[in-house]
């Protein structure tokens, strides 16, 4: 990270986004639970329901949000890693360093912008 006052070690600002997806993680669980319970006290299914597809929809949203929110925190435990090997901030592909800006908006990135431009 930059010598900004104010800044975060990085260490420090991984826990706290791992943090904030645990807590994304139950609340979506909650929502897709509490859509579940609901569908299956009525008697009709999701075929023809006429909230059916909205509550069929709203399952598959959530459990894509929930995939995204596994795979983020995944993500999040590489990056701890690579700061426990003293890894962290250079880039995987071409071993230079991560700009401080892009670490700040991306901590858990492994690419510098140069590499992850020509990824795409």
């Amino acid at each position: 990270m930059s010598s900004r006052p104010g800044d975060v070690a990085p260490y420090d600002l991984l826990v706290s986004e791992r943090a904030a997806t645990e807590r994304r993680i139950v609340s979506l669980e909650r929502d897709w639970t509490g859509i579940v319970e609901s569908s299956a006290n009525s008697a009709t299914d999701d075929e023809h329901d006429p909230e059916g597809a909205t509550l069929a929809f709203e399952r598959a949203q959530i459990e894509s949000l929930l995939q995204q929110s596994r795979a983020h925190i995944d993500e999040v435990d590489d990056a701890l890693l690579r700061v426990s090997h003293g890894t962290y901030g250079r880039c995987e592909t071409c071993g230079t360093q991560i700009a401080p800006d892009r670490l700040e908006a991306r901590p858990f990135t492994t690419t510098c912008i140069g590499c992850a431009k020509r990824r795409r």
